[in-house]
């Protein structure tokens, strides 16, 4: 500044610069922070930095009561000062190793306690810090809470591998375990076993209680099986009533596995076998349980609960509330069971199975009809009679259109019968299954039958068991009424072997009874069976029906029955099953059956 004689300036000079880039530039740097921080406040996520040591040194929208941990407590850590329940003492190393090489980390998730002692889960990310010589100056990243994720994935994983009724891993985990454990048996030869358990009768609860009730049980199923386990061994359920323990590191020899396994086993049964308090009652509950080794040598899993499976099953058929170990022979039966099946699918296409003919004579032994009876000409086994398939064809459902064919075929027959003057009033019977039976449109299928061949009705017989009336007999007898309106007889095979029920016999609109051949057999020489006979026969001829005495093989045995008032007669005194023509044959000039076995 310059001044004259008497101070007074003359002129100011100085200097001025514009600033305004400047002043906006701080505005815009305060208000990026303000931003910043107001993202970071209302974000459920962290700001965090580290020093060039890794040692925590500032936080940004930090939730002191969300995570439990204080600021303060924080600072001046590391991160694995503070530690996590998940993470070993290698993967801290790994992670160390990882900021030492300055290099970016994403999403490592740590699982921590609170204050509270409540588990929860963070997911870390950060980056190195350099200054612009390049010199690491520390680390900066962002964390957020993921708890509730995985407290989702969580409940997921139990979704999908945790059975939602008794909380046991289900089929799919069981799979997994079981697939763990094989590989070990391959790697180190070890050994373990399979316990197959399946509740007996299970069904009739479920019916009768409810299912409720019926899940009430499994549960505590589910508890007992669990407390009789070892430690380590995995109890799962695979559904239903099934449930599965799969024991490891059995001993080697073959007598000490054995009494490991056993010993579990008899645990088990003895566990469910107590009763259980249900619905104010007691019910009393059996388990039938079958077991399977395993070791490196087993193929696969599958192969395993098959094996399982069948020695369960043979303890039910053992009758039940057992233990079974599976037996080589028994997959050799279930295969063999399985090429038997396979085969008679094919069977009826393949006009493989025959009607062989026995003949039904009065006490002249003139014959009057017929049952017929089936047979399976199997191209490789030969003659296969029905005990060996029937009850395979009952199981698996092919008993409906192996019957309709029998039916058919029968009814054909007497078509072919009737054309002829010598033969249109024979008679032909043909056994139907209960199963057969209880189907809703039997009787149509009957009619059907009738109808597309032509057959006379009041020339067919139908032949029944006692064991059809063990359940819904107003519907038995509602079917056979109908069939009796369009001339179809009715006969009860094998009678006094079942269930007899005086009751329903007189009400079941019955032509025929028929004495089983057991109770012909020894007639003569076992006084209660001639009495047995003799009952029969008065029973019969006070309800007005006929009889056929079956199994008859002696002359003597045919006397007896013809003095004791019966008046048709069925078996190998007077022909074997035989084709139609064969039968045929044996039929005199009169009408007559020459006895096959006489004397």
């Amino acid at each position: 500044m310059a001044r004259d004689e008497h101070g007074v300036p003359l002129r100011i000079v100085g200097a001025h610069m514009d600033i305004t880039p400047h002043r906006r530039a701080e505005e815009a740097l305060r208000q990026s922070e303000a931003r910043f921080r107001a993202l970071t406040e209302l974000s459920s996520d962290w700001y965090w930095e580290l020093d060039e040591h890794h040692r925590f040194m500032h936080f940004e929208g930090y939730s002191d009561t969300e995570i439990g941990l204080p600021k303060e407590d924080n600072i001046g850590l590391t991160r694995w000062d503070l530690g996590a329940l998940n993470m070993t003492d290698a993967q801290w190393a790994r992670h160390r190793a990882t900021l030492d090489a300055h290099e970016v980390f994403h999403d490592l998730e740590l699982q921590r306690l609170d204050t509270h002692g409540n588990i929860y889960w963070v997911s870390i990310s950060g980056a190195p810090i350099f200054d612009k010589e390049g010199r690491f100056g520390g680390y900066r990243g962002i964390g957020r809470s993921i708890t509730e994720r995985k407290r989702v994935e969580d409940e997921i994983e139990r979704l999908a591998f945790y059975d939602a009724l008794t909380g046991l891993p289900n089929r799919r985990l069981l799979l997994d375990r079981l697939t763990g454990a094989l590989d070990r048996c391959r790697e180190r030869t070890q050994r373990g076993a399979l316990l197959f358990i399946d509740l007996d009768n299970f069904k009739d609860l479920n019916d009768t209680m409810g299912h409720d009730v019926g899940d009430s049980l499994l549960e505590r199923v589910a508890n007992r099986i669990v407390s009789c386990a070892r430690p380590g061994d995995t109890v799962a359920r695979l559904g239903g009533d099934e449930f599965v323990v799969m024991l490891e590191g059995l001993p080697h020899a073959d007598d000490e596995a054995t009494q490991a396994v056993s010993a579990v086993a008899r645990h088990v049964l003895e566990a469910l076998n107590h009763p259980y308090l249900l619905e104010g009652y007691q019910h009393h509950s059996t388990p039938s349980v079958g077991i399977a080794f395993f070791d490196g040598d087993i193929e696969s899993v599958d192969d395993l609960l098959k094996r399982a499976d069948l020695a369960m099953y043979q303890a039910k058929a053992a009758g039940r509330n057992t233990i079974c170990f599976f037996q080589p022979e028994m997959q050799e039966a279930v295969t063999a069971r399985s090429a038997l099946e396979a085969d008679l699918r094919s069977a009826i296409g393949n006009h493989e199975l025959l009607l062989f003919f026995q003949p039904v004579v009065n006490e002249q032994s003139r014959l009057t009809g017929a049952e017929v009876l089936l047979r399976w000409q199997h191209p490789v086994r030969g003659m296969v009679m029905p005990g060996e398939f029937i009850p395979l064809a009952e199981q698996t459902g092919l008993i409906l259109p192996v019957g309709n064919w029998v039916l058919e075929t029968a009814c054909e027959q007497l078509v072919r019968w009737g054309a002829q003057p010598a033969t249109r009033e024979l008679t032909l019977a043909v056994n139907v299954s209960a199963r057969q039976f209880r189907q809703v449109d039997f009787v149509a299928t009957v009619l059907g039958v009738l109808e597309r061949t032509g057959a006379r009705p009041d020339r067919l017989k139908i032949e029944l068991t006692e064991s059809l009336l063990l359940s819904d007999v107003e519907d038995i007898i509602g079917k056979m009424t109908a069939l009796k309106a369009h001339g179809v007889g009715f006969s009860l095979d094998d009678f006094g072997t079942g269930y007899s029920s005086l009751s329903y016999l007189k009400r079941l609109p019955l032509d025929q009874l028929k004495i089983d051949q057991s109770f012909v057999r020894d007639v003569l020489t076992d006084p209660n069976d001639a009495a047995i006979v003799r009952t029969i026969l008065a029973l019969a001829e006070s309800l007005d029906l006929a009889v056929v005495a079956e199994g008859v093989e002696t002359a003597g045995q045919l006397d007896f029955l013809r003095r004791s008032g019966c008046r048709a007669f069925q078996g190998y005194y007077f022909s074997r099953p035989a084709p139609v023509e064969a039968m045929m044959a044996g039929i005199g000039a009169a009408g007559g059956v020459v006895p096959a076995m006489a004397g």
